[in-house]
């Protein structure tokens, strides 16, 4: 496989981060600074595709001539946005009140050509739905996970599997806050398929004793 475009994850999560490089191919990192504050009146999948989109158009500036990669998610219970936690207490809070409910996803996608301003964009849904926890399980969990920085406060891909009685969706990766299904497609799309084959390389230590 030959990358011919810059690939430009705009984001600095690790768990982004490390999803990316599941797909085994170069891609640089680049923080999106931007306002990701909801606006009035606006849906929990409007805010999720605006704001990815934003992002990437953000890390464009500082890219001319790249595929920007922009990811925003959130977390929805009862129809309310479940935020980030950042503290022990309050992540005790939003798990009690997901005990033996279903809290929704919505990962929203956007690949990003700074060449000439098209974009591809979306919004993949995911939802799991919680078993009754004890708030000793969720001391417990919150102590060994410390998810304080995850919306919904749990890692699905650590401990936090254990809180869930079941999954639904059709890609397991937008739990994690980047579609790699989805963005394959777009990538695809874009003109970089992944599982194109790559000519053998020489190897570095040919020829020497």
């Amino acid at each position: 496989m030959t990358i011919t475009r810059t690939l430009v994850l705009g984001s600095t999560s690790p768990y982004r981060r490390e999803l990316m490089q599941r797909l085994h191919t170069p891609f640089e990192t680049a923080a999106p600074d931007i306002d990701e504050t909801r606006l009035p009146g606006e849906s929990a999948r409007d805010m999720v595709l605006r704001l990815s989109l934003q992002k990437a158009q953000a890390v464009a500036a500082q890219h001319p001539d790249a595929l920007i990669i922009g990811s925003d998610q959130c977390a929805v219970l009862h129809e309310q946005i479940i935020g980030k936690p950042g503290s022990h207490e309050n992540a005790v809070k939003q798990l009690q009140n997901s005990s033996g409910e279903t809290v929704a996803f919505l990962t929203g996608l956007c690949l990003y050509d700074s060449r000439d301003g098209s974009y591809q964009l979306d919004v993949v849904p995911f939802s799991v739905d919680f078993r009754e926890l004890t708030g000793a399980e969720i001391d417990a969990y919150l102590r060994k996970d410390q998810p304080y920085n995850c919306a919904g406060s749990f890692r699905s891909e650590s401990l936090g599997i254990t809180l869930f009685k079941r999954m639904h969706g059709d890609d397991p990766s937008a739990l994690m806050g980047l579609p790699l299904i989805r963005l394959s497609e777009m990538l695809k799309q874009a003109g970089i398929n992944l599982l194109e084959e790559t000519p053998p390389q020489p190897s570095p230590y040919q020829g020497r004793e």
